[in-house]
């Protein structure tokens, strides 16, 4: 059986510190929408692989299955050099797969004009005269994603640290061979002969030396190209999550998503199943607690500390922070402590109950909570942000208790953007650390598509 992707050996699939985008990937909630004032930054996606590898097949079923963004093509052939006339003179000569072949600086200069939110014009390249058009170009507007497209794309550092998302296409070699000879016979005017001889003299040695080895940047691999049908269905169901997360991480500095790979994503497919059995439900939703809080915990204020190793050697490393607690939203937040507990030795542990009071919308909260909280730094636990009511009412009971609103560290597994709208407005210094971003909420006020009553079925008191 075929793999239908590969995560890549970086394993951070968007582990990007999601920063600039769109609403949210539906964008019919009113409840989700952004503030108009918003500064956007684009999506970029990196597409590489070898030459007629499915490149533009990929890109081209991308951008149709993203019918709802406004989404732009830029392929590197539109900036190679163009060739000087003793170059063209030995055109059989020239290695047009080698990286000195491009105008880097130019295509570095487009992505970050595109990026800042400027057009550009993108030069046209002529592959039968081997030089750019000198009279006419390829406007290109700044949109929400951007594809960059071609078999150099993740050589280049600079253009590299660009990308929220790079994907390498995977095809055989000979299938890429008989795709380059149709390919450059017919809408190149190059008979065969002389595409065999550029193929062996040229385009397999630079696919070894420059193509193949930066197949290890990549966030995803797709075997098969654009016959893969399967892989690039989830990578555009990725994207589209991704980009309601670029979002708000942009729109509130202290929402972080922590990185994702498909093990990351496999669990969360497991644990919002409704057919799950409650001892995997409760065994996958441990771990990726734990992955959360551990990202948690990576936000909290470290300082230098030097040991002597059993070697006799000084080893300069960080002391983790003193004076921290964990405080749980009951009882859907129970389910966190564990985690927290086996990252933390002797770590206190805090609770609030937050229950609404008949129809009358009154909260009444009861708190038990230590009595030096006020000089802790607070992880405050509660594996679903949904409309917000509730993590408010804890993070005002944790103020009127003395703590610092940039020492509060909500974690959670999955956030609605109303609940982190509702958060982050009230209190725009705390931190909130979460797995994934979901669509929004329905009418009834629950995350959408999100996992349902989480207690209830973490703790087996569902129906």
């Amino acid at each position: 059986m075929d793999y239908v992707m590969e995560a890549a050996s970086s394993a951070h699939f968007s582990g990007l510190r999601l920063d600039g985008l769109l609403s949210s990937p539906n964008a019919t909630s009113p409840r989700a929408s952004v503030p108009d004032n918003t500064t956007r930054q684009p999506f970029v996606i990196g597409v590489s692989g070898g030459t007629a590898s499915g490149k533009t097949t990929v890109c081209d079923m991308i951008i149709q299955q993203l019918h709802d963004h406004r989404v732009v093509l830029v392929n590197q052939d539109s900036f190679y050099r163009g060739l000087t006339p003793e170059e063209s003179e030995r055109v059989h000569e020239y290695n047009f797969d080698h990286p000195d072949a491009f105008d880097t600086e130019q295509l570095l200069d487009c992505i970050e004009k595109l990026k800042s939110g400027q057009s550009y014009n993108v030069p046209i390249y002529d592959f039968k005269e081997h030089r750019r058009s000198s009279d006419s170009f390829r406007k290109v507007n700044a949109s929400d994603v951007i594809i960059l497209e071609g078999i150099l794309v993740f050589h280049d550092s600079r253009i590299r640290n660009l990308m929220n998302m790079k994907i390498f296409v995977d095809s055989d070699a000979d299938v890429r061979l008989a795709r380059r000879i149709r390919r450059d016979t017919v809408e190149r005017g190059r008979d065969i002969n002389s595409v065999l001889e550029q193929y062996a003299k040229f385009v397999k040695p630079a696919f070894d030396d420059f193509v193949l080895p930066s197949k290890k940047y990549a966030d995803v691999i797709i075997p098969r190209g654009g016959d893969n049908h399967v892989a690039i269905d989830l990578i555009v169901q990725h994207i589209r999550t991704k980009l309601g997360q670029h979002n708000l991480c942009k729109i509130y500095p202290h929402v972080y998503v922590i990185q994702s790979t498909f093990q990351i994503r496999g669990m969360h497919t497991l644990i919002r199943d409704r057919e799950i059995t409650k001892h995997d439900f409760v065994f996958y939703s441990d771990r990726l607690i734990r992955l959360v809080v551990e990202h948690g915990l990576g936000h909290l204020p470290f300082t230098e500390k030097q040991v002597v190793t059993p070697t006799g050697s000084v080893y300069t490393g960080v002391d983790f922070c003193k004076k921290l607690c964990g405080v749980s939203i009951i009882r859907s937040g129970e389910s966190m402590e564990n985690a927290l507990r086996a990252c933390c030795k002797g770590i206190k542990i805090g609770k609030i109950l937050i229950h609404r009071d008949g129809d009358n919308g009154k909260q009444l909260i009861y708190e038990r909570l230590p009595t030096d909280i006020s000089e802790r730094h607070v992880l405050l636990l509660d594996p679903v942000l949904a409309t917000g009511n509730s993590a408010n009412q804890a993070i005002e009971l944790l103020l009127q208790k003395g703590v610092p609103e940039d020492h509060i560290i909500f974690l959670n597994l999955i956030s609605a953007p109303e609940g982190i709208h509702c958060v982050c407005k009230r209190f725009p210094s705390l931190k909130i650390v979460t797995s994934e971003i979901d669509v929004s909420l329905n009418d009834e006020y629950r995350v959408i598509p999100g996992m349902g009553e989480f207690g209830d079925r973490y703790f087996g008191t569902d129906d």
